[in-house]
C-alpha cells in the first residue's frame, strides 16, 4: 500500500516554527493499528487521517493520533488537515467552510485565505466550554518541576476543563517560571493520568507586543514532552478567561504564544464568545506553512 502524505508547520507563518504535522490526505483501508504506528513513525506530536465522511453533508471524517493513543480532539491537527485539503482544491472552488467529523464531534473549519492563496485557518471547538474539576496546586508544581508559589491562584485554581479534549490549565506567576517549568512523567502517572487529560497547558499574562499570552504544554503520557502550538488547549483556555470575566456579554480575543522555549515559535489567534452569562463559542485559528511531501510504503 502507498499511502501520499505531506507535512506543514502549525501556527506560524514560517517553515521551522509553529508546530509539525502529518497529513494523510487518503487513508481508506488504514486500521486503527497501522494509523497509530504511523503516527508512533512520524513521532509528531500528531498525526492526522483523513477518511471519507460517514454523511455526505460533512467533508471529511478526521482521525488524530499522537505516538501513543488516539485523541477525540485537537486543535492544531484540525487547522493543518483544513489548511492541507484548502490548498488541494484549488481556487477556483471558494467554499471556504469545512465540516470534519471527529470523535469529539463535528468541527466547523473555515479557511483564512489572502488572495486566492489558503494561508491557513480557524476552527470552532466542537463542544461547550466547561469545567471538570480543580487540581491542587501542589499536584501542578511537583508534575511541572516548579514550586507551589509558582503557581497563580488569585484568578482561578489549577483545573482540568474541556472543549473537546480535557487539559489541565494552570496559571504561573513569571515567566521566569514558565521558562523554568519541566515534565515529571512519574508525577504524572500517578496523578495526571492519560485516560484524564491530554496534558498540563501552563499559561502567564504577557509583557511584550508579540502576544497577550505565553503558554507551554506538557503531555509526557501520550508521547509529546512538549508541544509548541496547542489548539485544543488554546480554545479551553479562551473559554475559561471569558468564564471568568464578570461581564455578562462579550467577545474575548486573545493572542497566545507558545513554543518559544522550544525554538519553535507558534502564534495561535483565540476568541470566546459569551452570552447570558455563560461561554457559548470558543475559536482558535492561524497560519501554517507547507513543508514535506512524500509516501509511505505499507508491506
Amino acid at each position: 500500500m502507498r499511502l501520499d502524505f505531506v507535512t506543514v508547520d502549525v501556527f506560524t507563518e514560517r517553515q521551522f516554527g509553529g508546530n509539525p504535522l502529518a497529513v494523510i490526505a487518503d487513508a481508506r483501508g488504514l486500521s486503527t493499528n497501522q494509523m497509530q504506528k504511523i503516527a508512533a513513525e512520524f513521532n509528531l506530536s500528531e498525526t492526522a487521517f483523513v477518511l471519507p465522511p460517514k454523511s455526505s453533508e460533512h467533508t471529511a471524517e478526521v482521525r488524530i493520533f499522537t505516538p501513543r493513543a488516539e485523541l477525540p480532539f485537537a486543535g492544531h491537527p484540525t487547522v493543518g488537515t483544513a489548511f492541507v485539503l484548502g490548498r488541494a482544491i484549488g481556487p477556483s472552488d471558494r467554499s471556504d467552510t469545512f465540516l470534519f467529523e471527529e470523535k469529539a464531534g463535528l468541527v466547523r473549519v473555515q479557511l483564512l485565505r489572502e488572495g486566492a492563496s489558503v494561508v491557513g485557518a480557524r476552527l470552532a471547538a466542537p463542544q461547550p466550554f466547561a469545567i471538570h474539576h480543580e487540581i491542587s496546586p501542589e499536584i501542578i508544581a511537583a508534575a511541572c518541576s516548579l514550586g507551589t508559589d509558582d503557581i497563580e491562584t488569585a484568578h482561578h485554581q489549577p483545573c482540568v476543563a474541556a472543549c473537546g479534549t480535557p487539559v489541565v490549565i494552570a496559571e504561573l506567576k513569571n515567566r521566569s517560571a514558565l521558562s523554568a517549568a519541566q515534565p515529571r512523567a512519574d508525577v504524572f502517572a500517578r496523578h495526571l493520568p492519560a485516560a484524564m487529560t491530554a496534558g498540563v497547558y501552563l499559561y502567564m499574562q504577557a509583557v511584550d507586543e508579540s502576544a497577550d499570552i505565553q503558554a507551554r504544554m506538557f503531555g509526557p503520557l501520550h508521547g509529546i514532552p512538549e508541544d509548541p502550538a496547542t489548539g485544543g488547549a488554546g480554545v479551553v483556555l479562551i473559554g475559561l478567561l471569558a468564564h471568568l470575566q464578570q461581564q455578562p456579554e462579550m467577545d474575548l480575543s486573545k493572542r497566545i504564544g507558545q513554543g518559544a522555549d522550544m525554538g519553535r515559535p507558534s502564534l495561535l489567534e483565540a476568541l470566546a464568545q459569551k452570552r447570558g452569562g455563560a461561554v457559548t463559542a470558543t475559536f482558535i485559528g492561524g497560519r501554517c506553512a507547507p513543508m514535506m511531501e512524500g509516501t509511505l510504503n505499507l508491506h
